[in-house]
Formats: structure tokens, C-alpha cells, sequence
């Protein structure tokens, strides 16, 4: 029975995976944020039996003290992610966010299974279904919410995870009404959320192939310096000594490239198709990287305007 402490959450992160047709979130990614979660969740238990030891009461910190704590340490690998530009969408936002909270979930389940041996099943189905689910959807919750309104506005996010978390912890329902809510509730709102962003995608995929298209044939035809990007690598003049922007303009040609590889795998993975790695692109990926080098933060920060939804690029890797 103590089994059913770890299932559902694991379940529950399968079926988001299974739900993001483009594949967005690479297994090592997923992996990494999962180690992260129990991480998280160790270091939490270490600080809530600090605060315990410093006099702090169990009622205080079970519902306030130990939500805030919580919540703050799982948000924060979401919020380096979203300030990297590692994250694109609500999808992977979510699926981000559940999988962090995972292994938070996972690491205090297997704390608690190895320190109430003898607990009654009905434990490990409220932690299981309820507990466990919470933790991964609140974090899933900070994580569509900051990626909505911008990592600046993260502390809205964590709020509002705090307070989820925090009503949870207050038993209003009893702890099966409880997990009966958080059962009934999460699955359909994450339905909801994929279906939505999904759709969004699948525009941002058609709208972006055409601009990058349009961006390399106007390169390729000579037009470049007609068009609007041209002028405004022409405007850096003065900043910038010739061999800098000839180092821009290809940084901004192979972004272009890469940007166009990165929508046909997409397009790909949605339609079900296996995807090899490149070696290409590989190719390409080292030389970005030497360009970005080459154009410092300066550089990067004056071609900021021209190059859209830099975290796509990750996804190459």
C-alpha cells in the first residue's frame, strides 16, 4: 500500500508528457528538475526542523511557515529557468513545475514512509492522491502563472502556490475531501491548459516559420539592408565596429537557421515521427555559441529586439 505514496504523482507527470504533442521538455531536463525537486524537498525538511528548534509552534508552521518555505525553494529552478529563457510556453511551464514538485513530493513521501512503517493505508492514499498531487500542481500553478505575467512578477505566483498550499495544510474539507477536490480539479484544469497552449503553438510554429523564412531570403537576395532588421543593423553603426556586426548578422543568419530547424522538429514530433540528432546543427550550435562570444553582452542586448524566443534553441541541445 505505501506504494500509492508515490504512483499517482508519478502517473500524473507521465500523462502531462504525454499530453505535449511537440515534446517540448527533453528527458535529461526532466530529470534534472525532478533530482532538484528532492533536493528541495530535503533541504526544506532541514530548515522546518530548524525552525521547530528555534520555538516556532506546529500549527504556525504546518499551515504558514512550512507552505511559504516550501513553496519558495520549488519555485526557485522554475524561475532560473524562465529568467534563461529555457521555458516557451505554458506547457512546458507546467510540465517544468509538476516535475520539480515530483520529486519534492517523492523525497517527503519516502521520508514519511520510512518514519511511520505502520501508518494505515488511508495515509498513504491522502498523501499519495492528495498531498503528493498538490505539491507537484502548485509548483505547476507558480509556473504558468510567472511565465504568464514574467519572471518579475514570480512573487504573484509563489503566492498564490503559498495560499493553495497553505489552504490545503488548514483542512477545511477533511483530508479525503480534500484529495477528492485536488483529483477532480487538477487533471481537468491541466486539461484545459494544454489544449489552450497547444493551439498557441501550433500558430507560433506557422507565424515563425514565415518570418524566418522571409528574414534568410532577404538575406540571401540582397534585400536585407531594405528591411527593417537591415536598417537596424545599420542604425548600430556607430556603436559597433565592422567586423563586431559582421559577426551580428551572421549570429542573427544562423539564430534564423536554427529557429527554422527547431519548427520543423516540432512539426515532426507532433505528427509522430522519430527525430535524429544532427550533426549539422550541432555544427551550428558551436559556432552560435562562438558568435555569441565574439558580439559580447553588448552585442547580444543591441540584437535583442530582432531575435524572438531565444529559450527555442534549448531544444536542440
Amino acid at each position: 500500500m505505501t506504494l500509492l505514496a508515490f504512483l499517482p504523482v508519478s502517473l500524473f507527470l507521465m500523462a502531462l508528457l504525454y499530453l505535449d504533442s511537440f515534446k517540448l521538455v527533453r528527458p535529461r531536463v526532466l530529470v534534472e528538475l525532478i533530482i532538484i525537486g528532492c533536493l528541495a524537498a530535503a533541504a526544506s525538511l532541514l530548515i522546518n526542523y530548524w525552525l521547530l528548534r528555534l520555538g516556532v509552534g506546529r500549527y504556525l508552521l504546518t499551515h504558514y511557515d512550512a507552505p511559504a518555505v516550501e513553496e519558495i525553494l520549488k519555485a526557485i529552478p522554475i524561475i532560473v529557468m524562465l529568467r534563461d529563457r529555457q521555458i516557451g510556453f505554458l506547457i512546458d511551464a507546467a510540465i517544468c513545475g509538476f516535475a520539480v514538485g515530483t520529486g519534492f513530493a517523492l523525497t517527503e513521501n519516502l521520508y514519511f514512509v520510512s518514519s511511520l512503517a505502520a501508518a494505515p493505508p488511508a495515509l498513504w492514499i491522502v498523501r499519495g492522491f492528495g498531498t503528493a498531487i498538490m505539491h507537484g500542481g502548485t509548483t505547476a500553478i507558480m509556473a504558468m502563472t510567472t511565465k504568464a505575467l514574467g519572471e518579475r512578477w514570480a512573487a504573484v505566483g509563489i503566492a498564490i502556490a503559498f495560499g493553495l498550499h497553505s489552504l490545503f495544510n488548514h483542512f477545511v474539507l477533511s483530508p479525503a475531501m480534500s484529495t477528492l477536490v485536488i483529483i477532480l480539479v487538477l487533471p481537468p484544469l491541466m486539461v484545459l491548459v494544454f489544449s489552450q497552449s497547444e493551439r498557441f503553438v501550433r500558430q507560433w510554429v506557422g507565424t515563425g516559420f514565415d518570418l524566418d523564412v522571409a528574414l534568410l531570403k532577404a538575406m540571401s537576395s540582397g534585400e536585407f539592408a531594405d528591411s527593417g532588421a537591415g536598417q537596424y543593423l545599420q542604425s548600430l553603426r556607430k556603436h559597433f565596429d565592422g567586423a563586431v556586426l559582421a559577426d551580428m548578422l551572421c549570429y542573427l543568419r544562423l539564430q534564423s537557421e536554427l529557429s527554422l530547424r527547431v519548427k520543423g522538429l516540432m512539426m515532426l514530433r507532433e505528427s509522430g515521427f522519430p527525430v535524429k540528432k544532427d550533426a549539422e546543427v550541432h555544427e551550428k550550435l558551436t559556432e552560435l555559441r562562438y558568435l555569441r562570444g565574439s558580439i559580447g553582452k553588448v552585442g547580444e542586448l543591441a540584437l535583442a529586439p530582432l531575435l524572438r524566443d531565444v529559450w527555442q534553441l534549448h531544444m536542440l541541445e
